[in-house]
């Protein structure tokens, strides 16, 4: 219910954004959400607890594979839907389709749902860890790639932005870990609140400046409709695709279930941190986030169902 709530609140953002479009010069949300993602990522390495980290580390290949699914396979998978779309790779949806591609995995919902089914948790703790931190340089580093074939995309200015508002608060919060881990664990529930908060005033910001430039009155039904058809499609490919490679290789059902689970996963928070890095105040922003939003949405309801399904199977032993 919770997480129903917290996708209800999107909407009510996005809501708000089309009846009352941001006006800078009353609200400074740009600096307001730059402060939050800079929080957010402190407040991530505090959190980031080295013997959790160490725990899962030596089950290499559970790694290989959701590292390479989530930044390599991924991305491709997105690259056969090209011909979907009108304008090719110059077209704004698949833009934001492959900018989908190429974030990392959720951390709480990942090891909470891992936890849910009886995975392997220390497993799933590392890797969505590490996927957290691989995903400051993959994501721009995939998404660039197509930004400087079709604008004036400058990867020196976004690195640098990445360092201010990511890099730098994340090391400062690992090197005070020792200091203040026990304390930002103690109150990870209401620390949650403050990544929800600048997620829901990201999204009413971008939405807002793609309401003001009338850039949603070109996006049909039937694209939203094709959209969404096209994430749960990737879903389902990679998820059973996980599966079946898991099998293939012989994991215990244990370890199978990480791998599915933080495979699959994309991280809205990452997304919206992202979008603000890589695009700022752009007009497209509001439609780069379309489909991040579909699949997290998708994405905590199947899992969810598919942990239910996981977690019966111990019930039945017994």
């Amino acid at each position: 219910m919770k997480k129903q709530g917290f996708i209800l609140a999107i909407f009510i953002a996005i809501a708000i954004a089309y009846l009352f479009p941001q006006d800078p010069e009353i609200i400074p949300l740009k600096t307001i959400t730059n402060i939050g993602i800079a929080l957010i990522f402190f407040f991530y390495g505090l959190k980031l607890s080295p013997a959790e980290f160490k725990a899962g580390f030596v089950n290499y290949k559970v790694h290989l594979i959701i590292q390479l699914t989530t930044f390599i396979v991924f991305p491709l998978i997105c690259l056969l839907f090209v011909p979907f779309f009108d304008d090719a790779t110059s077209s704004n949806l698949w833009i934001a389709l492959f900018f989908l591609g190429t974030l990392p995995s959720t951390v709480s919902s990942s090891v909470v749902m891992v936890a849910l089914a009886k995975g392997n948790l220390p497993a799933a703790i590392f890797n969505a860890s590490l996927s957290g931190l691989i995903g400051i340089f993959a994501t721009p580093l995939w998404i660039g790639f197509f930004l400087d074939l079709t604008t004036s995309f400058d990867f020196m200015e976004v690195l640098q932005k990445l360092f201010l508002q990511i890099v730098l608060p994340l090391a400062i919060g690992l090197m005070l870990q020792q200091y203040f881990g026990r304390w930002a664990k103690k109150y990870s529930r209401q620390l949650g609140l403050l990544d929800k908060t600048t997620i829901i005033l990201i999204i009413y910001s971008s939405f807002s400046s793609s309401f003001s430039s009338n850039l949603f009155e070109s996006l049909e039904m039937i694209d939203l409709l094709k959209m969404f058809g096209i994430v749960l499609t990737i879903f389902f490919i990679v998820f059973f695709g996980l599966g079946f490679f898991s099998n293939l290789i012989g994991l215990s059902t244990e370890d199978k279930i990480t791998t599915q689970f933080c495979g699959t996963k994309k991280s809205l928070v990452h997304g919206s941190v992202m979008v603000k890095v890589l695009f700022g105040n752009a007009a497209n922003s509001g439609i780069i986030l379309l489909p991040i939003m579909l699949y997290h949405s998708t994405q905590l309801i199947l899992i969810a169902w598919f942990a239910e399904k996981y977690r019966k199977r111990t019930e039945i032993k017994v």
